[in-house]
């Protein structure tokens, strides 16, 4: 499967990336959450919650490239998160991979992570996900479809859509009732939801 799959609508190609299997350093891993984010106002999927919406700067313009690539960026920080450009080149949007099942190399993550993080944990929360993979800032822009990147995803079968649920997306202040938030049913990889203190009262925001 190619990345010209993810030329889609953010909540679309956030389908496609659930059960996809992500590589990176010696760690596989099989995606069981994300959150789809869409462009600025005059993008065909407006989204004040993303990184994109005042537009293109230095920080988020993976997000403006073609389908694919990983969008790397820190958040608050401390953490790193890793994202997937998806939409036509030059139209922003991304998915954000928010927790994986460790597949291969679980030794090296938990050495990342830590001895007494548990298995279940080691993938979950974007952070987390990170650290587990071992990605890095250098990372940002890199082919998730070329083989020889540090970094790769294989998409798989599209998992039945009874598996998949659907809701708001963590933390965020600004459109935080949009169901953008993907997950597996039944994993405890997922992270829990966390509604932003500076979001508006639910039902009160798109």
């Amino acid at each position: 499967m190619t990345a010209q799959l993810l030329h889609a609508d953010p909540v679309s190609a956030a389908r496609l990336l659930l059960g996809a299997v992500l590589t990176c350093r010696g760690v596989s891993a099989v995606v069981v959450e994300v959150e789809a984010y869409g462009g600025p106002p005059e993008s065909p999927w407006p989204d004040t919650a993303s990184h994109s919406y005042r537009g293109p700067t230095a920080r988020n313009a993976v997000m403006f490239g073609p389908p694919g690539r990983l969008y790397v960026y820190r958040s608050h920080g401390i953490h790193l998160c890793a994202n997937v450009s998806c939409g036509p080149d030059g139209t922003a949007a991304a998915v954000l991979l928010r927790a994986a099942i460790i597949d291969s190399g679980t030794e090296i993550a938990q050495t990342r992570r830590g001895s007494g993080v548990a298995a279940r944990a080691l993938a979950r929360g974007p952070g987390n996900l990170c650290a587990a993979l071992g990605i890095s800032m250098d990372d940002n822009g890199g082919d998730l479809f070329d083989a020889a990147s540090p970094v790769t995803v294989r998409l798989q079968r599209p998992v039945e859509s009874d598996s998949v649920l659907r809701g708001p997306r963590v933390g965020v202040s600004a459109a935080a009732d949009r169901p953008w938030r993907l997950f597996l049913a039944g994993h405890p990889e997922v992270s829990a939801y966390r509604r932003s203190s500076r979001a508006p009262r639910p039902g009160a925001s798109d």
